[in-house]
């Protein structure tokens, strides 16, 4: 992704507004766009400070007699600053939890104007950029070009900055650390030893860089998009992880409009709006990032599965939103998720139903054992906090209503915590869930190879070996 600034001077879509003028200093420029006074959304009664600003190129030197300085993303600085009291984001989340993404938005670039930029991935979050637009407000969007993302996106990019009349300018990986990497360690080395180097000098690194220019950036983060890592996050905080422009622990704020939103619904009001789309969608992506580490979705999955499916569905930030990242238990017995006030909440059991054999640490050792079973089993090996073993609940307990009566046993087992290094040693547990077949008068395991959950595929995985 890169620093893009993005004016929205030209609006002239379906929604007009009337002219509304105040008494303002100097008008700042970004790119080729002036920043007008817009007439703004009526919004909570929540104060914020305005500030007067001028252009200039982000981390811009000072120009020497025959050097070329490379352009930039384009940023404004602020040159005078009215003190304010620090603001209670806590609070202030608080106060929103019920607001619409169009009103928070407003209150974000309201409060920040030009230190403030939506990032944008090239997915669906697309919607923020709607919004930014419906306000009237001029607004900034960057976005990291890692260089190996999917020629659809580069495409969207291109449809994104010509339907709102804006210029997005991009952050680019260090040429010399992405050289050290892929000769020291191959193209493709993240399947083998995860996803995190990669995202480190591709994308985490000039996120950095990118928001030491700014004090505020907007993400298309929702609570319903990633297990264990986003079901908590506020619709404002101070940033836990990256630092802005005036540097220092609590020096950016970190908006979250649409946390609260539903993947429907972001689809729903895209639609209504008549918002383009990255084309990926239409073929199964949902969750979109780079070429090699992002597939289509199959039935029956959650969303994220189709971001670093080698990987533990824990795993699965790319450093951008690692402030997310909690412990999955506090206790070491996998029984609690740690939510981000520190405390722990008791998630309940999935699959319940009673064709569904709950098996413990001695049923499933007894059932790995047996060399000649009376009866095959099925069983999948899960934790109830995982997205996609939630995801695939339906599909699992339907199919085991299926075959009460046709000689199979269906299980469950309760694979993390304590159970995780048992069950990645004897049951071939790679990640959540895995799903295995005990054939009858056999002694060995068979597990289902393929992602696709749904009904049909299980069943013909079952009927293929019993």
């Amino acid at each position: 992704m890169a620093l893009a600034v993005s004016s929205s001077s030209a609006i002239s879509s379906s929604c007009s507004f009337s002219s509304r003028s105040y008494e303002q200093p100097k008008a700042s420029q970004l790119g080729n766009f002036q920043l007008l006074d817009w007439p703004h959304l009526p919004s909570p009664a929540v104060n914020f400070t305005l500030r007067r600003s001028s252009v200039k190129p982000l981390n811009a030197e000072p120009k020497r007699n025959g050097a070329i300085v490379p352009s930039a993303a384009t940023m404004v600085a602020p040159e005078v600053v009215e003190k304010v009291e620090v603001e209670d984001y806590e609070k202030l989340a608080k106060d929103l939890e019920n607001a619409s993404p169009l009103e928070i938005i407003d209150k974000a670039l309201e409060n920040f104007g030009n230190d403030i930029a939506i990032a944008f991935s090239g997915a669906e979050d697309v919607a923020l950029i709607e919004y930014a637009h419906l306000t009237g407000r001029p607004f900034r969007v960057f976005s990291l070009d890692t260089g190996r993302l999917n020629s659809e996106t580069y495409k969207f990019f291109d449809t994104v900055e010509k339907h709102y009349g804006i210029h997005i300018e991009y952050m680019f990986p260090d040429a010399v650390e992405v050289q050290a990497l892929v000769r020291t360690k191959g193209l493709f080395s993240f399947y083998e030893d995860g996803h995190q180097e990669c995202c480190r000098v591709r994308k985490v690194r000039p996120l950095r860089r990118a928001l030491k220019g700014l004090r505020a950036w907007i993400t298309g983060q929702r609570k319903d998009q990633s297990p264990g890592t986003r079901s908590d996050i506020p619709i404002v905080q101070v940033d836990p992880s990256f630092e802005g422009l005036d540097g220092g622990a609590g020096s950016l704020v970190k908006w979250n409009p649409v946390a609260n939103v539903q993947g429907t619904d972001i689809w729903k009001f895209l639609r209504a709006m008549n918002v383009p789309v990255n084309t990926l969608h239409s073929q199964g992506y949902i969750s979109i990032g780079c070429e090699p580490c992002t597939r289509p979705v199959l039935p029956g999955q959650h969303e994220r599965e189709g971001r670093w499916w080698w990987e533990d569905a824990t795993a699965k930030e790319c450093g951008l939103h690692k402030g997310n990242i909690k412990e999955e238990n506090v206790n070491g017995n996998g029984n609690g998720a740690l939510h981000a006030n520190g405390t722990v909440a008791t998630i309940p059991d999935i699959f319940n139903s009673q064709n569904v054999v709950s098996l413990g640490r001695p049923g499933i050792e007894n059932l790995v054992k047996m060399e000649d079973r009376r009866e095959p089993w099925l069983v999948v090996l899960y934790a109830p906090w995982c997205r996609f073993c939630q995801a695939m609940e339906g599909s699992y307990v339907e199919l085991a209503d299926k075959l009460t009566g046709s000689g199979v046993k269906v299980g469950k087992f309760r694979a993390d915590g304590e159970q995780k290094a048992y069950a990645q040693q004897e049951l071939q547990l790679g990640s959540f869930p895995t799903i295995l077949f005990f054939p009858k008068h056999s002694s060995r395991l068979v597990k289902y190879p393929s992602e696709k959950r749904d009904v049909e595929s299980l069943m013909a995985f079952v009927n293929a070996l019993r």
